[in-house]
């Protein structure tokens, strides 16, 4: 931390491996900054060797209302050593809540998505949730959604991942903001081989389609899928897949682990809904790896149809993804290897801090 402008990122919680996690480790460690948390456990990023002071509020709970509720108090409430720093960063969705405990020095907020439960997708997990889910989410809202849009208007400065967020930020909570693109530590994922399978290693949501992708290899015998995450559609896809010897579900697995999955597969499939950014497509092209994507959302941006990977219409049927993996095989990805390293190259992590100490000043 630089004394004479001291400097601290706050982020939601580090409670999985997820890519608001690896952001806000890699600003604080980079910047270099303190680092607050609403709650840290197990399974996520190791702190260890982290050389700033940590802040975890604990606002952990297994129950997810009280948990939410725990965790609006915490960054409400138990922020005020925010008075101590001139810079604060906010990442996620939470945490931008503390800035009424920092009315001095800058105020900048990292947004990886308005939270789509409220807005764009709002129906969609409403049609999803049973009557009491769907009484704690108006609840929730409720509390906080003006809260939440308040502490964005008051923010000097907002940077989103995407130019697919920054349409969201405009139309949803009225602000500008500056697209920095979030960063891969694209040094760790290189070209290993070509093994007989495709990976996908989005997390196990609906609203990352994975059960297309199962679906599709569950028509396709002859070709292997092997799925490295967790996720609430767990159990949900291991059913689907049963009796299926081609599809291999991993569950989550360490950082060294990833990068031998994605360096010896064919390709990567990931076709989420409108997704904020994608991280799993540019860790797939930095290892030479090319993506069966879909046209809409941050793939847009990251992903170059026919160059560095094939993307499918939005909302695309379990047909047309079976179509695109037979139509790109081995051969056709190593031909894309090059153009993938090269465009990785522009999502690296120097990239990203060196755009964010630009942002800052």
């Amino acid at each position: 931390m630089n004394p004479a402008e001291p400097r601290i990122v706050l982020h939601d919680s580090m409670s999985f491996m997820g890519g608001g996690e690896r952001l806000a480790r890699i600003l604080a460690e980079d910047l270099p900054a303190d680092l607050a948390l609403g709650d840290w456990s197990d399974g996520s990023y190791s702190l260890d060797g982290f050389k700033g002071r940590v802040y975890n509020l604990k606002a952990r709970s297994s129950v997810p209302l009280w948990r939410t509720l725990n965790r609006l108090d915490a960054f409400l409430r138990r922020t005020r050593f925010l008075r101590d720093y001139e810079t604060v960063v906010y990442s996620g969705i939470d945490s931008p809540l503390a800035v009424v405990n920092h009315r001095s020095g800058k105020n900048i907020f990292y947004c990886h998505t308005p939270p789509r439960a409220w807005y764009d997708l709002k129906e969609n997990y409403l049609a999803r949730m049973d009557l009491l889910q769907r009484v704690a989410h108006h609840v929730y809202q409720f509390l906080f959604q003006s809260r939440y849009e308040q502490a964005v208007k008051s923010m000097d400065r907002v940077a989103v991942n995407s130019m697919n967020v920054q349409n969201r930020v405009r139309e949803h909570l009225g602000r500008e903001s500056t697209v920095i693109y979030p960063p891969c530590e694209t040094e760790k994922f290189k070209w290993l081989g070509q093994e007989d399978y495709y990976l996908s290693t989005a997390r196990l949501d609906w609203t990352k389609r994975v059960d297309r992708i199962v679906e599709a290899f569950r028509r396709l015998p002859d070709r292997k899928l092997v799925v490295t995450s967790s996720g609430p559609e767990l159990s949900r896809l291991k059913r689907l897949a049963d009796g299926c010897g081609n599809i291999r579900f991993t569950g989550p697995v360490s950082d060294l682990e990833l990068t031998r999955w994605i360096g010896n597969a064919i390709m990567t499939i990931y076709i989420p809904i409108d997704e904020d950014f994608g991280m799993s497509p540019v860790e797939s092209m930095s290892a030479g790896k090319p993506v069966i994507g879909v046209n809409e959302g941050g793939l847009r941006e990251t992903v170059i149809d026919g160059r560095t990977g094939r993307l499918l219409k939005p909302d695309p049927p379990v047909e047309e993804v079976m179509e695109a993996i037979e139509a790109s095989g081995p051969k056709s990805a190593w031909e894309m290897r090059k153009d993938c390293e090269e465009q990785a190259k522009k999502f690296s992590r120097a990239n990203f801090v060196e755009q964010m100490r630009k942002f800052l000043q």
